[in-house]
């Protein structure tokens, strides 16, 4: 039984209060003060911080969009080239610092969210110092990885976090859920096959009657393949009605997790110490209350 609860229950992610002890926060001076801005928001600075790089974030995003499209490119080219670059850069300086502010700079280059950030500038870069080679792939397709700054969003977004652990915590009743999906569309399909199946019919093999039956059962309805007896449609109407009724199921799953979880999880506060490192502090403590170091007290209006 007690192996069976540690099962069901979800890894916690790594929030920002786990940052300090695993990537090392420095004791003191201009890095210290450095690592509170980015890594914790429990300051205005820090809060300016991040406001400041999601909106960098999302408008760096609509620039790479706006840049897709012929039109304005052809009208506004060099003004979203200049864009990009100074965001290039300004995320280039953010990466850097980063890595700077930490004791141990490798462990966050390594991370997801390093990976992330170095995804993030590093298309710009090769595009631009590596040559267009017309035999190899046109090297603009590099730029399309700047889309990955959307994931840098889930650094600064705490309900990223607890989606992720409903989705984790429910991963067996929604793998069960989509096995029943699968049984059903198969055996859809292969009754299909066997009613509208022909020589000159659209439904050539069962493989190509699932596709339909997926298409029917999640309500899409292409059009491409479309059965033609009157058994065969009474069969498809039956199946999209059971798509209506089963779509809410993964719905209802994850949402009644992260209403569990609502009221289960404290939201996790950021406040480390400088000397020991521990997390968790209480907001107006004034010293430490696993050590008894001072704690600096910083703006948080």
């Amino acid at each position: 039984m007690k192996k069976q609860e540690q099962e069901n229950v979800a890894p916690r992610p790594i929030s920002k209060s786990d940052v300090a002890a695993y990537f090392g926060k420095p004791e003191s001076g201009f890095r210290d003060r450095l690592f509170v801005i980015i890594f914790e928001a429990e300051t205005r600075a820090g809060r300016w911080f991040d406001f400041s790089l999601i909106a960098a974030i999302l408008l760096s995003v609509v620039v790479v969009m706006l840049d897709s499209v012929s039109e304005i490119n052809y009208r506004y080219g060099g003004i979203l080239n200049a864009l990009e670059w100074f965001f290039t850069v300004a995320f280039t300086i953010e990466y850097i610092a980063r890595l700077w502010c930490v004791k141990h700079p490798l462990r966050y280059a390594r991370s997801f969210f390093g990976i992330v950030d170095l995804l993030a500038i590093l298309p710009t870069y090769a595009a631009f110092f590596i040559p267009e080679l017309h035999a190899l792939v046109d090297l603009r397709l590099l730029r399309l990885l700047r889309m990955f700054r959307l994931l840098k969003l889930t650094a600064y977004v705490e309900e990223y976090s607890v989606l992720g652990s409903a989705i984790m915590a429910s991963r067996r009743k929604i793998l069960i859920f989509l096995s029943v999906v699968a049984i059903v569309v198969i055996l859809n399909g292969t009754l299909l096959y066997v009613i509208e199946g022909g020589p000159s019919s659209p439904f050539s093999s069962i493989p190509t009657s699932v596709y339909f039956a997926i298409t029917a059962v999640t309500t899409v309805g292409f059009g491409d393949i479309t059965p033609q007896t009157d058994l065969g449609r009474a069969i498809t109407s039956i199946t999209m009605l059971v798509g209506w009724s089963i779509l809410a199921v993964p719905t209802g799953i994850i949402t009644s997790e992260m209403t569990a979880q609502r009221f289960a999880v404290k939201p996790p506060n950021t406040r480390t110490c400088p000397v020991c490192l521990a997390t968790g502090l209480e907001e107006n403590a004034r010293f430490c209350g696993n050590c008894g170091a001072k704690l600096p007290l910083f703006a948080r209006d």
